[in-house]
């Protein structure tokens, strides 16, 4: 197991043996922990962490949620959050262990970090294993226009109900499933090989509008820095087979760690409330659009 330190968050980036080479075993190898002293076995992990003053996390190296920059910096959507969350509490520094997404969750549990930091979804699998805090980010899709949206396409229901309406959208993306059980019929789809073309094709003239998800189609735009396309802040959600599409991001901690949960919910909620929360996803491409709203981990998990 290979150890790099990084100067300044003291990040401690853990690669599993699951990435170094395939069939080695499932990266769940024992993580040393500061201080297993018979003095500090009933310590709680919050209460541990704000005694060490700092707290090891998870993440699956995956943009824009959680992933080390070249320079060693462990950085993303989930992890600014956590920082500004976990600073508020008292806890100042976190080591990040890279793990493969599918061993975050067996990898909290063996205690090998105590917090995953990775944007993943709340779902009701995943609740059985883990106690989810609330929601930091929301993702669903997104629709961008030409200036002043004049064929005023605020949905997938509009495109179908508008036969001249055409939408460019990459093909063999969910998208295209989505737009069919929408109603939009292929005729009115440009399939393009991939981002950069889908704007080229609205730029263009070729098609009315562009779909991808939120974040996605706002990299797009930024990259685009074209004045005449926007896009459309008060697009409805797709309800597909229904059921909606928006998937809500979170930490995870362990089960038996309610207390931490409970006191990072407080201080994740003053950070939304206080407009905090939007200004840290703003530069991994998420608007308001992505922000969570009022949804609960605990309703989320239950859906």
């Amino acid at each position: 197991m290979k150890k790099r330190n990084f100067m300044r968050w003291g990040w401690t980036v853990m690669l599993s043996c699951s990435l170094l080479a395939a069939g080695c075993g499932s990266g769940q190898e024992a993580l040393p922990s500061a201080g297993n002293s018979p003095s500090q076995a009933t310590e709680s992990t919050l209460e541990k962490a704000k005694k060490q003053g700092f707290v090891t996390v998870g993440f699956a190296n995956e943009k824009p949620y959680a992933y080390a920059t070249p320079d060693g910096k462990l950085t993303g959507e989930a992890v600014e959050v956590a920082r500004a969350v976990l600073s508020k509490m008292g806890i100042n520094e976190m080591n990040g262990v890279l793990t493969e997404f599918g061993s975050l969750i067996p990898g909290l549990v063996a205690k090998r970090f105590d917090i995953i930091t990775a944007g993943m979804y709340i779902t009701p699998a995943r609740a059985k294993e883990v106690a989810f805090a609330n929601p930091e980010y929301s993702i669903g899709e997104a629709l961008a226009v030409k200036k002043g949206n004049p064929l005023e396409l605020r949905s997938y229901q509009d495109i179908a109900a508008n036969p001249k309406a055409k939408i460019a959208v990459m093909s063999g993306a969910i998208e295209m499933e989505y737009l069919e059980k929408s109603g939009v019929k292929k005729d009115q789809m440009v399939l393009v090989p991939d981002q950069p073309s889908a704007i080229a094709a609205l730029q263009a003239g070729r098609a009315d509008a562009i779909t991808m998800t939120g974040p996605s189609l706002q990299a797009v735009l930024e990259s685009a820095k074209d004045s005449n396309v926007e896009r459309v802040m008060d697009f409805v959600q797709p309800v597909i087979d229904g059921q909606s599409i928006r998937g809500y991001g979170a930490a995870a901690f362990r089960k038996e760690d309610e207390e931490f949960v409970k006191a990072y919910n407080e201080e994740l909620k003053k950070l939304n409330d206080s407009g905090e929360l939007l200004k840290i996803l703003e530069p991994f491409g998420f608007t308001e659009q992505e922000l969570p709203g009022d949804k609960t981990a605990e309703e989320l998990s239950t859906q």
